[in-house]
């Protein structure tokens, strides 16, 4: 794994590794802001170029991890601004994809996941992007940062966030 001074200094790691190392958190982030896969398959490729054009900028003041999963969320809500205007349904498909699964999902059954992923997907992006980011396991200051929201803001959006998955799961069963 490249050490932020590396990257700091001038000497990236090669792109490669960066999609190796951090190919599942951009898969995963395309995937819940994009059910079609065709669609979903330009959004992560979108996103791979974006983080490719943007590793130069990169100062090391933040993880590389923060770095990639902040451009994955610009670029997924940009995209996703670009859809609205072309309504359009698609089907969620039978087999969630997933790198590896970690064992929050491993725990819960392949329905329960649709119907979280499908909630997920009708959440308004401001709390969308807060859910996102919190099961990728950021901390809420690198959220508050990454989003340029105050620790309060960040809150609020998130109980708000849970308050609506909430409804809209009981209200699925």
């Amino acid at each position: 794994m490249a050490t932020l001074s590396d990257i700091a200094e001038g000497k990236q790691p090669p792109f490669e590794r960066i999609v190796a190392e951090h190919g599942a958190l951009i898969t995963r982030i395309a995937m819940t802001y994009e059910a079609d896969p065709a669609l979903r398959e330009d959004l992560t490729q979108q996103i791979l170029l974006a983080v490719w054009q943007a590793l130069p900028s990169y100062r090391a003041d933040a993880s590389l991890k923060t770095f990639i999963a902040r451009i994955a969320q610009n670029r997924a809500i940009s995209f996703v601004a670009k859809q609205v205007r072309q309504p359009r349904t698609a089907e969620i498909p039978e087999k969630l994809e997933a790198d590896a699964p970690n064992p929050e999902e491993s725990a819960i059954d392949a329905s329960e996941r649709r119907a979280l992923l499908e909630a997920t997907r009708r959440l308004p992006v401001p709390q969308r992007e807060v859910i996102v980011l919190v099961l990728e396991g950021f901390s809420y200051a690198e959220i508050a940062d990454m989003l340029s929201i105050a620790p309060n803001a960040l809150a609020l959006r998130l109980s708000r966030a849970k308050a609506a998955l909430k409804a809209m799961l009981e209200q699925s069963r």
